[in-house]
């Protein structure tokens, strides 16, 4: 699939018998769904992709084409229902991308989507999406193919009339080109690394394009950053003297707050701060505030007691007839 621009010219070019079925389809798609998954299909065979589709029957509707044809469509779909939000998507046209469109349950369709992965090898050129390890054991190779190994700084040993590796190798890491040793190497240990499926890339829904992260949120994490947002907001309000909702109980209590300090450090008097002045005219409410703590350690002092006692004694073996002896 190539990406570019339309030009004005390709933009008034008739579609083709094809392309306008497509574009039909395409548009029926638009109408009659309100969720669509755009999908990175990199490295998917034709074989896999019908797998996909076969899963995804009675819950979505899968389409692809070219990004050249479903930008003309679109534009001609936005030239008929201006202002339709379906525009958002554009941006994200880039690629080897194709659309999911459901009204079912996004969270449950997205996992069908990236739940079919099909083994690949590693090829030469390709670029790792995973790090790749070698773990330690035969390797069915002859000796005769002891410098090979050497060429990758892989440790090796000779075990019954052929090469074994005696320790887990990094062959590949993530990000980097695969070359032609380590893709050799992992074709004679007959090992297929990586794993490939369509990738959700963006997620549309009722004109709002977002990060597919956003489907993994439960009710306790967003109810967790409303909390969070809302003790910012508070803390900004009340650094700036803005008052909101948010600030409100916090101004509140610390009007109350001054208004007790200066009502205990002066005559000026209040009902409110009465609690406050009795409290402290009483020192003994602070012993009877603090009785239940010291209430519940008793008895760990006093079975401490009960022991030093008990050794103390040592069965009359000790006693202070003894010491007058000695």
């Amino acid at each position: 699939m190539c990406v570019c621009s339309l030009s004005p010219l390709h933009s008034t070019m008739p579609l083709s018998d094809k392309k306008k079925a497509y574009a039909a389809r395409l548009k029926g798609l638009i109408e009659d769904y309100k969720t669509c998954f755009i999908v990175g299909v990199d490295n998917v065979g034709s074989k896999q992709m019908q797998q996909i589709r076969i899963a995804l029957r009675g819950e979505a509707e899968m389409i692809m084409g070219k990004n050249t044809t479903i930008r003309k469509v679109l534009k001609d779909y936005l030239l008929e229902n201006p202002g339709h939000p379906i525009e958002n998507i554009v941006p994200h046209i880039n690629g080897n991308v194709g659309f999911v469109f459901t009204n079912g349950d996004m969270a449950s369709v997205r996992d069908v989507i990236v739940s079919n992965r099909v083994p690949a090898p590693a090829r030469v050129g390709s670029v790792a999406p995973v790090d790749v390890f070698v773990e330690p054991g035969p390797t069915g190779c002859d000796p005769g193919q002891t410098s090979w190994f050497q060429a990758l700084n892989i440790p090796t040993k000779i075990n019954r009339g052929q090469i074994e590796m005696i320790s887990r190798v990094h062959l590949v890491h993530e990000g980097e080109k695969v070359g032609n040793s380590e893709a050799a190497l992992l074709q004679k240990l007959n090992i297929k690394p990586f794993d490939y499926g369509l990738l959700v890339t963006q997620v549309y829904d009722n004109g709002e394009v977002f990060d597919p992260a956003v489907l993994d949120l439960t009710e306790a994490d967003l109810v967790a950053k409303v909390h969070a947002g809302a003790s910012l907001l508070s803390a900004l309000c009340l650094s700036i003297g803005y008052p909101t909702k948010a600030s409100l109980v916090h101004t509140i209590n610390n009007a109350l707050k001054m208004c007790v300090s200066v009502a205990l450090g002066t005559d000026y008097k209040f009902p409110r701060a009465s609690e406050f002045e009795d409290f402290l005219a009483n020192p003994g409410n602070f012993v009877s505030a603090a009785a239940p703590a010291a209430a519940d350690a008793a008895p760990e002092v006093k079975e401490e007691e009960s022991e030093e006692e008990s050794a103390g004694g040592a069965g009359g073996l000790f006693d202070d007839d003894d010491e007058d002896d000695w």
